[in-house]
C-alpha cells in the first residue's frame, strides 16, 4: 500500500516510521531542511528511538518529498499530521493546515482514504465530511509523548479510530500491524467522539497535573511536607502513583492548547471544572514566581549594588525534549520580567543569543557563576554541585 505523511513533527515522524515497516511510505513536509534531514537518515525532530532506526533500520520503505502533488496523487491512504495551534482570537483551534492538505488531496487523489492525526475540536470532522460530500476522512487521534514518540505507537495504551466501518477496521490493522503489543485494544467509534477522547484525555491529565501542583502550593504556604502528602494520598489504589510531581505548572504542545478547545467546545455546556482545571495552570505560574521574588527578596544584594539574578535552566517543556512551546518556566520567567528580575537563560538547544530580551548562554559554567538563584523545573545531575542556588518543585525527578 503507498501511503503519505503530511508533517514531519514527533507525530508524522513516527506515524511514518511505525507504518513504512510494511507499505511504503512518503513523508510530505514544507520545510526543505526537514525533508532533507529525513532522506539522510537523519530525525528531524529529538526522539532517541527514532534516530536509532533511521540509523539501523534500513529495511523501512521512507522517503521524503515537499512534492505535494506528486506525493498526495500516488497514495492510497494520507495520515495528516499538521499543527493545529490555539488560537486566542478564534478561541479555537487554527485547523487551515488540514483543510488545505485535504482539499489538495481530494483533489488530486479522490479515492484516498484521509486519517487526520492533528488534534482538531470536537465536531471538525463531521463538518469536514459534509463540506466535501464524502466519508473517506477519519479521525485517530493520537497518545504520543514527545521525545518517545516512536516508542509509544510501536507500545500502544490503546488504538482509537474515528470510524466504525470496514475503512475504520482497514485504518486500524495498518496502525496495529506496526506495533510491537499484540493485545493493544482497539477501539472504533463514530468521528466526533474520537474527537473529543483526545480532548478529554488531556484535560484528565492536566487536571491531575494542576491538582498535584495546587496540593504543592498548599502545602508550601503552610510550611508542609509535600512530598509525604503525595505519597499517602497516592497509596490509595484508586488514586494511584504516577502524574503526580510538582511542577511549575503543565506545559509543552499538547496540554494547554487542548484543555482551551475543549473549554471552547464546552461553550453552551454547563461546567466549572473544565474552566477550573485551564485557570489552575495561571494561578500555579503566579504562584511559583512570588514564590521566587520572595526568595531573591531574602538574597544580599551583589556588591555593585545589582539586584540579584535569575538563571532560567533550559526552557524546553520536558526531559528528553527540544520543545520550547509553552513551556511552564517561560511563563514563570516572563512574570519575573515583568517585575524588572534580570533573568539569564541556559539553553543549548536554542540558536539566538536572546529569549524574550534575556541573554541565551550555552556555557553552563558561566551560567552557574552569574546567576544568584537558579529556576529548574525538574532537577538535573548537572546542577548537582549548584545545589544552594536551586529553585524546583521537583520531588520525584520524574515528567509527571
Amino acid at each position: 500500500m503507498r501511503i503519505t505523511v503530511v508533517g514531519a513533527g514527533f507525530v508524522g515522524l513516527a506515524n511514518a516510521m511505525l507504518l513504512a515497516q510494511h507499505h511504503a511510505v512518503t513523508v510530505l513536509d514544507i520545510d526543505p531542511a526537514r525533508v532533507a534531514a529525513l532522506n539522510a537518515r537523519r530525525p528531524s525532530v529529538h526522539d532517541a528511538l527514532a534516530e536509532q532506526w533511521l540509523r539501523e533500520r534500513s529495511d523501512m520503505q521512507l522517503t521524503a518529498t515537499t512534492d505535494a502533488a506528486a506525493a498526495l496523487a500516488q497514495a492510497d491512504v494520507v495520515f495528516i499530521a499538521t499543527p493545529t495551534d490555539y488560537d486566542p482570537v478564534t478561541n479555537a483551534f487554527d485547523t487551515r493546515s488540514v483543510e488545505a492538505v485535504v482539499t489538495q488531496t481530494l483533489a488530486a487523489h479522490p479515492s484516498s482514504t484521509l486519517v487526520i492525526k492533528s488534534t482538531v475540536p470536537v465536531g471538525f470532522t463531521a463538518r469536514l465530511r459534509a463540506t466535501h460530500g464524502t466519508e473517506r476522512i477519519i479521525f485517530s487521534p493520537e497518545f504520543l509523548r514527545e521525545g518517545l514518540a516512536l516508542h509509544d505507537n510501536l507500545y500502544p495504551s490503546r488504538i482509537v479510530v474515528g470510524e466504525r466501518g470496514p475503512r475504520g477496521q482497514q485504518v486500524a490493522e495498518l496502525l496495529r500491524a506496526g506495533c510491537q503489543r499484540p493485545d493493544v485494544p482497539v477501539l472504533l467509534t463514530n468521528a466526533t467522539e474520537a474527537e473529543a477522547i483526545k480532548l478529554f484525555a488531556n484535560t484528565y491529565l492536566a487536571m491531575r497535573v494542576a491538582f498535584f501542583n495546587e496540593l504543592d502550593t498548599y502545602a508550601a504556604t503552610h510550611g508542609l511536607d509535600t512530598r509525604q502528602i503525595i505519597d499517602g494520598v497516592c497509596l490509595d489504589p484508586r488514586i494511584g502513583p504516577g502524574y503526580n510531581n510538582p511542577s511549575f505548572g503543565y506545559g509543552g504542545y499538547c496540554l494547554p492548547k487542548d484543555t482551551k478547545q475543549l473549554l471552547a467546545n464546552y461553550r453552551d455546556v454547563p461546567q466549572n471544572l473544565i474552566a477550573a482545571i485551564v485557570a489552575a495552570n495561571a494561578t500555579r505560574k503566579d504562584f511559583i514566581a512570588d514564590d521566587v521574588l520572595r526568595r531573591l527578596a531574602a538574597l544580599p544584594s551583589r556588591p555593585n549594588g545589582a539586584a540579584p539574578t535569575v538563571g532560567v535552566y533550559r526552557l524546553v517543556m520536558k526531559q528528553g525534549s527540544d520543545n520550547f512551546r509553552a513551556s511552564a518556566i517561560q511563563g514563570v520567567m516572563k512574570r519575573l520580567k515583568a517585575k524588572g528580575v534580570p533573568v539569564i537563560v541556559y539553553e543549548p538547544a536554542y540558536d539566538g543569543e536572546h529569549f524574550f530580551h534575556s541573554p541565551v548562554l550555552r556555557d553552563l559554567a558561566a551560567f552557574k557563576a552569574q546567576a544568584d538563584l537558579i529556576l529548574a523545573n525538574r532537577r538535573a545531575p548537572e546542577l548537582a554541585d549548584v545545589a544552594d542556588k536551586i529553585y524546583t518543585r521537583d520531588l520525584f525527578g520524574a515528567d509527571a
